[in-house]
């Protein structure tokens, strides 16, 4: 199992943590993932990241949809692999919800499914440069000839010889959107994913790659999960730092009739307390959203404890099938605890 290592929000009072990240590096962790946000983006960071470190791969978890056009992602990806050093750049690319995409991007929700399919094509195009890049999409095309278009547009192709085979990651999770990733995606990050969940998305990830004919199969496709680890003596007390940013997620992070997160709660069978947590937190009750959340869903979803009891939770995720594992944590102590793990 590979170990990646997550950037997760920061801003000037909680700056990217540098030394965690070449501690990392050290350990032999092959990847570092930047997060997106409706504040800070995922490409930034990750130039920041490597100026300052050697050889630990570069990759977005997740590049949002709507932020970029196909081809300004590609050029992002494109300038970072080239100024970084070569086969270090990832692309992790996924769909937000609605409210982002409509209040933050100021773009129509439509139809993500197709738009992803538009969006992995157009670059694959770009990172191969066998010619200028024409495209006719479902929601996409190259060059545009649609309403206001003035004609003159012509197909382009990329000045920046860079890796032809820039890998591209989908973050998905209903049952199209994996099914596509299979057929379409050179990986696929698990959203919210559990070890006891990987059989049903591995048979959604075989019907699409049984659709490829460039020898993909599911044995070399990445599977990505991530997974939170507290190094504790006091596990129940531990339980409870989570449940805030669960409740936040949860409650808030998506319309009531659309919320990935809340959605994912459901689909690991905690639906009831998944309801009362968005009824709370939309209520102004984010206290008691928080109480709401079960010391069962924590500790499904985060590695908690004296060492001992992380390392006897960890086998399950070990030995799953998910081919990378993106780690959570901010203590260096714990970074060497999860490399030991990975590779006993």
């Amino acid at each position: 199992m590979k170990l990646g290592v997550g950037v997760g929000a920061w801003d000037a009072a909680n700056p990217i943590q540098i030394e965690v990240i070449r501690r990392a590096e050290d350990l032999g962790y092959e990847s570092v993932w930047s997060s997106e946000t409706y504040g800070t983006d995922a490409i930034t960071p990750l130039a920041f990241i490597a100026g300052q470190t050697r050889k630990i791969k570069l990759g977005t978890a997740i590049a949002q949809l709507d932020a970029r056009t196909p081809a300004n992602l590609a050029m992002c990806a494109q300038s970072l692999e080239a100024l970084a050093g070569p086969g270090r750049a990832i692309v992790g690319l996924g769909a937000s919800g609605p409210q982002i995409v409509e209040g933050w991007y100021g773009r129509p929700w439509g139809r993500p499914n197709r738009r992803l399919r538009d969006t992995v094509s157009i670059m694959k195009q770009i990172f191969r440069r066998e010619g200028p890049v024409a495209y006719e999409g479902g929601e996409i095309s190259l060059p545009y000839r649609g309403e206001g278009s003035s004609g003159l547009g012509k197909p382009l192709k990329s000045i920046l010889k860079a890796t032809p085979d820039i890998p591209i990651l989908i973050g998905a999770g209903t049952p199209l959107n994996v099914k596509l990733t299979g057929e379409i995606a050179d990986g696929w990050m698990g959203f919210h994913l559990l070890p006891r969940m990987v059989p049903k998305y591995r048979a959604w990830l075989a019907e699409g790659i049984a659709k490829r004919t460039d020898g993909r199969t599911l044995e070399s496709f990445e599977m990505q999960a991530s997974v939170s680890v507290r190094v504790s003596d006091d596990v129940k007390g531990a339980l409870q730092a989570p449940k805030a940013q669960i409740a936040l997620f949860v409650g808030g992070m998506g319309a009531r009739s659309k919320n990935f997160h809340k959605e994912s709660m459901v689909d690991q069978g905690y639906g009831e307390a998944a309801e009362r947590i968005q009824e709370l937190f939309l209520a102004g009750r984010k206290d008691e959203a928080a109480q709401a959340v079960p010391d069962e869903f924590v500790d499904d979803t985060w590695l908690i404890g004296p060492p001992q009891r992380i390392r006897e939770r960890f086998v399950p995720w070990r030995d799953s099938g998910i081919t990378r594992l993106n780690v959570r944590m901010t203590n260096p102590d714990t970074l060497k605890l999860v490399a030991d793990l990975a590779l006993a």
